[in-house]
């Protein structure tokens, strides 16, 4: 059966869905605070966008690791259609023909309601963005407009990749870096909470040479993020799945021509040709000798913002991401990829992403003069 790829008959019905599951946090925290002035309202409804957006992210992954990207194979609805309810027959018809293909009736409800997620995300983003401004139009000089407006451009470009994600029909590429910017949001959404909760409080100052060293951390972290990203949307986790050799070897015979071409599609190579094993065995072994030093890095970090007053719950976070990441990734490869163990996968370098940027915003609101 072939489906148009964009298909926006369905687009203002999915709006308005998208907008009444952005109303619920939205009024939980108007009227949970009665008494709060507005600027404290938008610092709950803030908080909660980056709770919604970290789950977001965690359903993206599990999104991916159930195939079921492709659950809706056109864009936005499915099949045309506002949820999989309406496009039951056209599912049925797919499913009956590939059984274990990529669309199926479960596979469908899972991609939509990532895509119901993600309206309502958008919903509350721009929700804040309108707040900023409209403080700042009343005269607030205190309301910063540039961080809201800026994650609100930024949700809008994730939201292309997520469309191209599906019309592109999972190219490795689009894939990786839809993962890479819901990251991105989250930093973004994580500097706006601790701005807003260090509104006028003096944060403790990082030495300049830790402050330097953290940022590095952050950089070698985003570097990792992609590497899994790579793995993950190549479908390359098992292509070693002995620790810590891979297949018996120290340096197992890799292909990285074609495992780290970037502009070809799932399972192939440039010229259009099938991936050879050994191009995915370079996918994973280049992401697991990267995760050694980055590891040790980080741990290391750790031990040094430890010793610095007011960051030690900071310092311990940061740690208990590593410890995560270290035991969601053996578990990924000792036991073939368990589904769990993979989504907590990318959750923890979600939380490692929210934890830098945490130190970083509030290393930042100490050091210089707060942007607006």
């Amino acid at each position: 059966m072939t489906e148009s790829l964009y298909n926006l008959t369905p687009l203002l019905h999915l709006l308005i869905m998208g907008a009444l599951v952005a109303m619920v946090p939205l009024c939980w925290v108007w009227l949970r605070n009665p008494q709060a002035s507005t600027a404290r309202r938008v610092q709950a409804l803030t908080l909660i966008t980056l709770f919604i957006t970290f789950d977001l992210v965690l359903f993206g992954a599990f999104t991916r690791l159930t195939d079921s990207g492709l659950g809706c194979p056109d864009w936005p609805g499915c099949y045309g259609h506002a949820s999989p309810v309406g496009a039951q027959s056209a599912i049925a018809l797919e499913q009956n023909q590939m059984p274990d293909g990529p669309v199926t009736h479960t596979k469908a409800w899972i991609e939509m309601i990532h895509r119901y997620m993600a309206m309502a995300v958008g919903g509350l983003i721009l929700t804040l963005a309108a707040f900023a401004w409209l403080r700042r139009w009343r005269g607030d000089q205190t309301s910063g407009v540039l961080w809201p407006t800026l994650t609100l451009l930024w949700v809008c470009v994730q939201g292309a990749f997520g469309a191209l994600t599906v019309t592109m029909k999972l190219f490795p590429l689009i894939v990786t870096l839809h993962l890479m910017g819901g990251l991105v949001l989250l930093a973004l959404l994580t500097m706006q909470v601790q701005r807003q909760r260090l509104s006028g409080v003096r944060f403790t100052e990082l030495r300049p040479g830790l402050y330097a060293a953290t940022l590095l951390g952050m950089l070698l972290l985003t570097l990792q993020v992609l590497l899994g990203g790579w793995v993950s949307t190549n479908y390359a986790v098992l292509a070693c799945n002995t620790f810590p050799m891979c297949q018996n070897s120290w340096w197992p015979l890799m292909n990285f021509e074609q495992g780290f071409t970037l502009w070809r599609h799932l399972g192939l190579d440039a010229t259009g040709q099938p991936l050879v094993f050994e191009s995915l065995t370079a996918i994973h072994y280049v992401h697991r000798l990267a995760a050694y030093v980055v590891l040790v890095y980080l741990a290391l970090l750790g031990a040094a913002l430890r010793r610095v007053a007011g960051l030690k719950a900071a310092a311990f976070a940061l740690w208990l991401g590593l410890l995560l990441q270290l035991l969601t990734g053996l578990s990924n490869v000792v036991l073939d990829w368990p589904l769990v163990a993979a989504v907590l996968h990318t959750g923890g370098a979600a939380a490692l992403v929210v934890v830098l940027m945490w130190i970083l915003t509030g290393a930042r609101a100490s050091r210089s003069t707060v942007l607006n």
